[in-house]
């Protein structure tokens, strides 16, 4: 509902065209999980200068997401994981 109240904002169709009721419904809609709304606000804040809230990150916080990752990564592994893959894998080759 939220979302298609912001095209309704947006177009001032059965309306008062309004920017601020328009995002404002884009914001909700974006919070409940409507892609389409999340890809509109996006659109919105990089056409209003405001990248940070875009989704855009920087080199660095880009790096350190990535470190994160690769720490959760590591932090899953084991001898007795990597033996439980191979006994998978041999399973595998055995009935294909």
């Amino acid at each position: 509902a939220h979302y298609l109240l912001s095209s309704l904002y947006d177009k001032g169709e059965g309306v008062k065209k309004d920017e601020k009721k328009e995002v404002f419904h884009l914001e909700q809609a974006a919070i409940g999980g409507n892609p389409f709304a999340r890809n509109n606000l996006a659109n919105f804040e990089t056409l209003n200068g405001r990248h940070d809230r875009a989704g855009h990150i920087s080199k660095e916080d880009f790096a350190a997401a990535l470190r994160g990752h690769q720490a959760a990564v590591n932090a899953t592994k084991s001898p007795a994981r990597e033996a439980a893959e191979a006994f998978y894998q041999r399973q595998e080759k055995q009935q294909s």
